[in-house]
């Protein structure tokens, strides 16, 4: 396969956010948009020049020109979407939450195993450059041993509030729209916590407006995590060793942060350089999957099924501690 081609399944902001950066991607091509009516899936095609223009998910993973699908549905549908996807041999990119719980990640993973088909969660971080960068400062003991990891990540919405923030029947809540960031970020550079301490504080909906999360780890290191929905944060990231400490500043999880290095026992801060492309950032997870396609992967080597687990895993306790359900629990 020489040009990868791609269809979005779901037509709302963050699709058009990654419809725009695919034109970065050299060897990638937008064929087409599945939205569930035919008026959205033409303004989604007008905007991006999609060629086809389906009027059903179903009608997308039907086409036999589709090589792989990027899911960017509200986070309630990501399994079923998915599963639709593979029972159709389509390569799955799935935005995060990659699901509601990890019994339904599972089930995504086992199907993909079972069908030889690509899957990975669309954790677009993690192929950043200045997140790369961050991993590379860390391994080559800039930081010595990591004591702790402190990540605020907060913002009022602005009118009109979109409702799948706070609606429980789409996974609404701080903790897996974007207090997942900081629980992945924590997990990336600490691991798997030994003990987790979690609180939240319910909105009138009943999902965490916000929510407090501790992890705490045998050999001493602690992470404090913070979501909100209730105030404009700083939403910056710090990681502090023996040696050092980086902070990566507003906003961390995407690429326009910048790096911050402060050595032991100097009183200086230190910009770390990070090249920046245009775009959103999407090129880059993208371009990964096309490479892993080309490769033949079936799962990739940066987002392993075995991560997306640990995640879900660790995102299904917290819930448990500090009693944010939803129905695709009881199901």
């Amino acid at each position: 396969m020489k040009t990868i081609r791609w269809g979005i399944l779901g037509a709302g902001r963050i699709a058009r956010k990654f419809a725009a950066d695919l034109k970065f991607v050299t060897d990638a091509e937008l064929i087409a948009i599945g939205s569930r009516s035919q008026e959205t899936a033409e303004e989604f095609g007008d905007e991006f020049d999609v060629k086809y223009r389906h009027d059903s998910y179903e009608a997308l993973v039907k086409n036999p020109e589709v090589d792989v699908i990027y899911i960017a549905t509200p986070h309630n549908l990501h399994y079923e979407n998915t599963l639709l996807c593979l029972q159709h041999n389509k390569a799955v990119l799935c935005e995060k939450p990659f699901a509601m719980n990890a019994r339904q990640a599972k089930a995504m993973i086992d199907l993909a195993k079972e069908k030889s088909l690509f899957l990975m969660e669309a954790r677009w971080t993690m192929f950043h450059p200045h997140y790369e960068k961050m991993h590379q400062m860390i391994g080559q003991g800039l930081l010595g041993d990591i004591r702790s990891v402190l990540i605020n990540f907060g913002f009022k919405p602005a009118p009109p509030v979109p409702a799948r923030l706070f609606d429980p029947a789409l996974g609404g809540g701080t903790l897996m729209d974007i207090g997942i960031y900081n629980v992945f970020m924590a997990m990336s550079v600490l691991g798997k916590p030994d003990v987790i301490e979690a609180s939240m504080t319910p909105s009138a909906t009943g999902v965490d407006e916000q929510c407090a999360i501790l992890f705490k780890y045998k050999n001493g290191a602690m992470a404090q995590l913070f979501s909100s929905f209730s105030s404009n944060m700083a939403t910056e990231a710090d990681i502090s060793g023996t040696e050092g400490r980086i902070r990566l500043t507003s906003r961390f999880y995407e690429p326009s942060a910048t790096i911050e290095y402060y050595a032991k026992f100097v009183d200086s801060r230190e910009v770390i350089p990070v090249e920046k492309e245009a775009g959103f950032g999407y090129q880059y997870e993208a371009r990964h999957v096309n490479d892993c396609l080309k490769r033949g992967l079936t799962e990739s080597d940066v987002i392993p099924f075995a991560d997306t687990m640990s995640l879900m895993e660790t995102l299904d306790k917290i819930r448990a501690i500090a009693g944010i359900k939803y129905q695709a629990d009881a199901e």
